[in-house]
């Protein structure tokens, strides 16, 4: 056998370690790069804005650089303050370095609002290397730009014009204001309107006048305040303090019992023909009043008049009135001069005068009226007349109300509930009646009146709850010259039969006051003997009596009464 020499073994020992010195390692590959938002440039105010979304270079919405990013490519939030997100858009070009976010707000930013924008998963932005940015990248900044002042309305007789009233604002009545005939006020969720003081000429209201529209449609959550301009609405004024300003005025064409057919609504000069109201128009549209809390009015407006918390003068069935408090006005909480309008969803509370006062031919339907009178306040929870000039006018006052709750001052205060005088008719249902000294009382003259119209079918009283009104009779005529006493007893024997057959009862309904908290919400002879409602798909078929719902509270959450003053 050959043997190799050490030198041998060395020289090829040498030789493999060059060849292997010669043979190179493959690098191992560089690890992707994701695209990253490099930032966010915002702009904008109030509740719309626009983020220029940047990034760190062109990106795609799919791996082979092809597609728009769009909504489904981002995650987009707000958080913090008490505005959110109401909607957004994406605008993008393939293999572009930024994307514009038009972002629209469901309310007014107050500066605590942070908007975070990030990938909306692991594989919805790419950049041209079809390598995703990773689902944890995000940026956020902070939202500015609203801004809020107190805006002062003057009417310079061309009225105050179509304009819209943004909830950011404060906006301040100073005078007469009026929405002219063609002019359209539209008024966001949650604006404050205030009234200046005054009286006469001096004093503050807002009037849609004929062929004017209002366009003011609260929420829950966000209603509409009109108020004192003193009222910081945090205690600055008390609760039941009246006469601050003014109140709401809205006049329209529909038909009246008058002579002549238009009149001018009390306390506007004659010579300013914005305040005549009435026409032909029963369906005539002012628009929409929905979630309105109406405070502290009632100042003079002229001739010794003091202004109803909301007015209604030949309002027709088109207007939408839902959802409306009127609290602590000096005059009536709602006064109907004539027309149809259509009123759901009202409380009267703690007002001057009248809780609910008709007049001129008023033939509107109304459910889920509340009136609670309390702190010596108040005079009769329904007033009721037919017509002035003349009283026997047509067509007659004959309103349909069904589902009220009206609650009075106890026995001591010595008021009624409801007066029907001056040939005034009308139907009360499926109501409950509470804590008042005299019942309902109907006017009885040796002419056509209010005991006519009963006679005749067009007063109605039926299927209603009575209790703790202190006097002999929940229901009897009042009767004046020429009527003789044989005829009153033989009219009250009439009323205290019908008041049974037409399934009126006295009983106690639950409800209660206790330490100036009032529960208006019934526990017992709720859902029995109920009235059939009328045909009309406008009235709300339920099966309970009185206003409140006992499963369903609908005065909580937005009226200063449920704040202060509503039984928990």
């Amino acid at each position: 056998m050959k043997k190799f020499t050490n030198s041998t073994i060395l020289l090829v020992a040498m030789i493999i370690i060059s060849l292997a010195a010669c043979t190179k390692t493959p690098s191992p590959e560089p690890t992707p790069i994701p695209p990253k938002i490099s930032g966010i440039a915002l702009s904008g105010s109030n509740k719309t804005f626009k983020a220029v979304i940047n990034f760190s270079e062109g990106v795609y919405k799919n791996a082979d650089k092809t597609g728009a990013l769009d909504k489904n490519s981002f995650s987009v939030t707000i958080a913090g303050g008490k505005a959110s997100l109401s909607g957004y858009s994406v605008n993008h070009l393939p293999g572009a370095t930024s994307a514009e976010v038009s972002l629209t707000l469901n309310d007014y930013p107050d500066g605590k609002e942070t908007l975070t924008v990030k990938p909306s998963n692991s594989s919805s932005i790419y950049n041209a290397k079809g390598v995703a940015m990773t689902a944890s990248e995000s940026k956020g900044t902070k939202i500015t730009g609203t801004t809020s002042k107190v805006i002062t309305i003057k009417d310079n007789g061309q009225g105050i014009g179509t304009q819209t009233w943004t909830a950011n604002n404060t906006y301040l009545l100073d005078g007469f204001c009026f929405v002219n005939s063609g002019q359209t006020l539209t008024i966001e969720p949650g604006t404050i309107i205030k009234g200046k003081p005054g009286q006469g000429a001096n004093a503050s209201a807002l009037i849609v006048a004929r062929g004017g529209k209002i366009m003011a449609e609260g929420t829950k959550e966000k209603p509409i305040i009109f108020t004192a301009e003193s009222d910081n609405l945090n205690g600055s004024i008390g609760d039941l303090d009246d006469g601050l300003w003014g109140g709401v005025i809205i006049l329209g064409k529909a038909g009246l019992n008058t002579q002549p057919s238009e009149q001018q609504i009390e306390g506007i000069p004659q010579t300013e023909p914005r305040g005549i109201y009435g026409g032909n128009d029963d369906a005539d549209n002012s628009g929409t009043l929905k979630y309105i809390s109406i405070r502290h009015g009632g100042t003079d407006i002229g001739a010794g008049n003091e202004i109803n918390g909301l007015t209604l003068g030949g309002v027709g069935s088109g207007t939408v009135i839902d959802y409306i408090e009127v609290i602590a006005n000096k005059d009536d909480g709602i006064e109907f001069f004539g027309g149809t309008p259509r009123v759901k969803h009202f409380v009267s509370v703690f007002n001057g005068d009248d809780s609910y006062d008709y007049d001129q031919g008023f033939r509107g339907f109304g459910q889920f009226w509340l009136a609670v009178q309390g702190f010596g306040r108040g005079d009769r929870l329904g007033e009721h007349d037919g017509g002035t000039t003349p009283e026997t006018g047509r067509p007659l006052a004959t309103p349909t109300i069904y589902n009220v709750t009206y609650v009075g001052q106890g026995d001591a205060a010595g008021k009624r509930t409801i007066t029907f005088r001056d040939n005034a008719g009308g139907t009360y249902a499926n109501s409950i009646f509470y804590n008042q000294h005299h019942g309902i009382d109907i006017e009885y003259l040796s002419s056509e009146c209010s005991w006519t119209r009963f006679q005749k079918g067009d007063l109605n009283i039926k299927n209603n709850v009575f209790y703790q009104i202190s006097d002999t009779m929940p229901l009897f005529v009042k009767a004046y010259s020429g009527v003789t006493q044989s005829q009153i007893i033989h009219a009250n024997d009439s009323l205290r039969n019908y008041f049974a057959v037409q399934g009126n009862r006295v009983v106690n309904p639950g409800l209660s006051i206790t330490n100036n908290k009032w529960n208006i919400v019934p526990s017992a002879y709720v859902t029995d003997k109920l009235a059939t409602y009328p045909t009309s798909s406008w009235f709300d078929k339920v099966t309970y009596r009185g206003a409140i719902d006992p499963a369903n509270n609908w005065v909580k959450g937005w009226t200063l009464f449920a704040k202060k003053y509503m039984a928990k």
